[in-house]
């Protein structure tokens, strides 16, 4: 047996005291399906709000608050720290697995399930070494003020936190609902983000008297109360450090592209052995992996600006610690910025003019998204069972052939669009998501591609699933 299997074999101790949805022993009706839906997302909504027990204070610099819409986390709540160590995690065991460390095959149902729970154990692990490294780093106030007692109680809070999030994600992800939870939770909080930046009724005083955070909210009231309504129309499409109606535009223009881009496909015509005169098409999206690179991507950029941020924090002066990224608190956000290094380049440019200022900037960006939604995206049908070896096999069990093609060439035929359909949607992905950095859309572009991707997919199961059920919702 070789070494990466005994990895595995690791995990069978603590299997047993790992939490665990079962699979469900019937097919779980539509209507409970919305149910367990709606459920999941009230839970999750309520601990965004749950402010966390024995901080004194949640002020003060946030090494988070690049990733925070997308790591679907509220500051100073339960949901500190989001569904990122799960993603964390996931992130961890694609390299191990990919890097051959770990071996897994994801159709042998033992190694599948010791996969997960390894999984899971890495997820907990993180959940606690980042839980510590808030609290020592003085993000709730001093240690010594908090005291052990008050500092093991945020631990634990954020722990279980994680702990629901990963309960709630395996729920859905199971066939209890629709989709995955943790998509879910990201669309919702990218969502209420686009909203709340589009009609805050909020004001801001940036030293030229109130205004109004909502974009909407600013063009009404600047062409109310300003003479010029020229120059006011122009403020309000132009302003800058606040969200602007040509952010919101941005938006939308990119997120009608990236739902045209999920009906790119390709569908390779397939025969029943079994029931004869069935034939169907097993379609191959140009998003072949949906939104996970882009996942992957961002909980590997928030883990590099939480890093680099508590190192320049306590060795500011130390060169590498600099390469690796330097901060400044920036205008009008009262957090801080990458402004060199690292962290810096694979940020993303606030808007056009910032990319034609700094080029330099905006290519590393722009290689960087490229190529690593795209090794993502490659790496990741090898290890989740959607590679054209595990979809050949899959339609061999389940007695389907493709029209026109021998029985022994189905891998082959397969090899010629999935691996294809992974790398260059997860490209497409990456372009997408820097196009609408550059025009400054409003949730970043990563946020964006992840909001639209999830919305179809989880329409088109909603569809789906109604079609199958033969009703609506009531």
């Amino acid at each position: 047996m070789s070494s990466g299997f005994r990895v595995l074999h690791l995990v069978k101790p603590f299997v047993g005291i790992l939490p665990e949805v079962e699979d469900p022993k019937r097919r779980v009706p539509f209507r409970e399906k919305v149910l367990y839906t709606a459920v999941a997302l009230f839970v999750f909504l309520v601990c965004s709000q749950l402010p966390l027990y024995g901080i004194y204070s949640s002020a003060g610099s946030d090494p988070f608050y690049w990733a925070r819409v997308i790591m679907a986390s509220n500051r100073g709540t339960c949901m500190e720290l989001g569904i990122g160590p799960l993603v964390t995690s996931g992130l961890v065991m694609q390299l191990l697995s990919g890097s051959r460390l770990i071996e897994y095959d994801p159709s042998v149902e033992e190694d599948k399930e010791l996969y997960e729970s390894l999984n899971k154990m890495v997820g907990f692990v993180i959940t606690i070494g980042q839980a510590m490294a808030y609290v020592v780093s003085g993000m709730y106030g001093d240690v010594t003020e908090i005291g052990l007692f008050r500092a093991s109680l945020i631990v634990l809070q954020l722990f279980l936190a994680t702990l629901v999030v990963c309960c709630l994600d395996e729920l859905l992800s199971k066939g209890y609902g629709f989709g995955s939870g943790i998509s879910l939770f990201i669309a919702t909080n990218i969502c209420e983000s686009i909203v709340w930046k589009a009609f805050s009724p909020q004001t801001i005083n940036r030293g030229r008297g109130a205004e109004f955070e909502g974009a909407l909210v600013a063009l009404f009231h600047l062409t109310l109360t300003r003479g010029d309504k020229v120059k006011a129309i122009k403020e309000a499409f132009y302003r800058g450090n606040l969200p602007n109606c040509l952010n919101l535009l941005a938006t939308l223009v990119v997120f009608m592209i990236a739902i045209y881009f999920q009906g790119f496909r390709v569908e390779l015509p397939i025969k029943s052995k079994m029931a004869r005169g069935y034939s169907g098409n097993y379609p191959i999206k140009l998003f072949y992996t949906s939104n996970m690179p882009i996942i992957l991507q961002s909980a590997l950029v928030s883990n590099v600006y939480f890093m680099s941020q508590l190192l320049y924090k306590r060795f500011g002066s130390n060169f590498l610690v600099r390469l690796f990224g330097r901060w400044e608190e920036v205008s009008y956000g009262g957090h801080l910025g990458p402004v060199g290094g690292l962290a810096y380049y694979i940020s993303a440019p606030k808007n056009l003019a910032d990319v034609f200022e700094n080029p330099l900037h905006a290519v590393f960006y722009l290689t960087f998204m490229l190529s690593a939604c795209a090794l993502f995206s490659k790496t990741w049908i090898e290890i989740s069972g959607s590679s054209a070896r595990d979809v050949a096999k899959q339609l061999k069990q389940q007695q389907y052939f493709i029209q026109g093609h021998r029985e022994s060439s189905l891998k082959k035929e397969l090899d010629r669009y999935i691996p294809t359909a992974a790398a260059f949607g997860g490209l497409c992905i990456g372009a997408l998501t820097a196009f609408s950095d550059f025009l400054g859309a409003i949730g970043s572009g990563t946020g964006i591609l992840l909001a639209s991707t999830t919305i179809y997919e989880l329409f088109e199961r909603y569809e789906r699933e109604k079609a199958e059920a033969g009703a609506g919702i009531f």
